[in-house]
């Protein structure tokens, strides 16, 4: 759990948020506009996309530590090619490689690792810790690119970075990854056909649909706030100063959301906490156009919409192994990233398209309100409906990790 929470904060530090800090002086050492080379990030999520199920299939099968291993040579290699590319084409390729080693070794296959380790008992506390430490990679990588970038320029500090990211990285997934105990009444590993029937059956299950609305309208609201909040604070005449400062408290309140809701969780249902918190959050979507000029009720809006902002990441390893037990998670959990990951994606796009008709900024808030509100009907809906069982060849209940194991 240690060395995971390390290694996602460096992986997410070099791999992800040091491109913002990046972006304009590539954008002027390519002679390309910014919006050119923001495509590149595009390109790299949706190639991550692509690479979900198949990385579920193969941590169900053969566990994370050849995988993440594998995934993070490959990423220091990429981002010291990413240091001597000279051509947006190179640019594009090199960011598209990045993806498909990123859905190798960041949440999507360190989260399945540490479900597939941990009890029910023990899961939701280290699931919280990996993601709480890792919450605080743009605070630390972020300033530190910047730094690096003053001192060096761009391209020596993706080599210094790569060196970094390397040294960490490689060596924690070689020698912290392994396959989780066995419990010592499982008599046999499960099969692949064991993980086939899980999967459909998770699949033919009204409760997984409801729950991949949640995490795609939640996903899709959450980016679309992140990329246009400073746009709107600014066009509502607020300094840019003090509008990146308070869209920089969404990272912030992402942690503190997540240490709320793990103590809130232990008293009540968890479905319906988070349902009322993805409310609290369309509300908040709302207020911004009521409070726009006031800082005070900006601000106040904005922690109100924070506090949900890292929740789903939190939420959704919990729910899945709850519900569909541990045996297939990483596959169960790739077929969902997947949507979710395109919506991500797509939803800057779609709340530039809506700012650029008569609606402007009123429309893409009302918008952002609504996904919201969807994501706390899904959350919610049929919460308290039975797990699937599945149609046959389930192992013994004795051997369970999970409900529907035991079926």
């Amino acid at each position: 759990m240690a060395a995971l929470a390390v290694t996602q904060t460096v992986g997410y530090g070099v791999l992800y948020y040091a491109f913002a800090v990046l972006l304009l002086p590539m954008a002027r050492s390519l002679h390309a506009a910014p919006a050119t080379v923001t495509g590149a990030l595009t390109a790299s999520v949706l190639a991550g996309a692509v690479m979900a199920v198949p990385v579920g299939r193969w941590l169900d099968r053969r566990g994370g530590r050849a995988l993440m291993t594998a995934g993070s040579i490959a990423a220091t290699g990429l981002v010291v090619a990413w240091a001597r590319v000279h051509t947006v084409g190179q640019l594009y390729l090199v960011l598209v490689g990045i993806g498909i080693t990123s859905a190798m070794v960041l949440y999507e296959p360190a989260l399945a690792v540490v479900v597939s380790w941990f009890g029910p008992a023990r899961r939701a506390k280290a699931v919280l810790a990996v993601i709480v430490v890792a919450g605080f990679a743009s605070t630390i990588f972020m300033p530190l690119t910047g730094g690096l970038l003053d001192r060096y320029g761009w391209r020596t500090t993706l080599l210094i970075l790569a060196a970094l990211h390397g040294t960490v990285t490689i060596p924690l997934h070689a020698l912290a990854v392994r396959k989780p105990p066995q419990p010592v009444a499982r008599q046999c590993p499960p099969t692949p056909q064991d993980h086939a029937l899980v999967v459909r059956a998770a699949l033919h299950d009204r409760r997984f649909w409801w729950l991949a609305v949640a995490f795609v309208a939640h996903g899709a609201a959450m980016t679309a706030m992140t990329v246009h909040l400073v746009g709107f604070l600014v066009h509502e005449r607020h300094p840019a100063t003090f509008a990146a400062t308070v869209a920089g408290l969404l990272g912030v309140l992402s942690v503190t959301g997540r240490l709320l809701l793990t103590g809130v969780q232990r008293r009540l249902p968890l479905p319906y906490v988070v349902g009322v918190v993805f409310t609290v959050q369309a509300t908040a979507a709302l207020a911004l156009l009521a409070v726009g000029r006031s800082r005070v009720g900006v601000t106040v809006a904005v922690v109100a919409f924070g506090i949900g902002f890292g929740v789903a990441s939190l939420v959704k390893p919990t729910v899945l192994a709850d519900r569909y037990g541990t045996s297939a998670y990483a596959t169960i959990n790739g077929i969902l990233a997947t949507p979710i990951t395109l919506a991500k994606a797509a939803a800057p796009l779609a709340a530039a398209g809506l700012l650029s008709t008569s609606g402007g900024y009123p429309a893409m808030l009302a918008a952002i309100s609504v996904t919201c509100l969807l994501a706390a009907i899904g959350i919610t809906a049929r919460a308290s409906s039975p797990a699937p069982v599945p149609e046959h060849r389930a192992p013994p209940a004795s051997a369970t990790f999970g409900p529907i194991d035991a079926s």
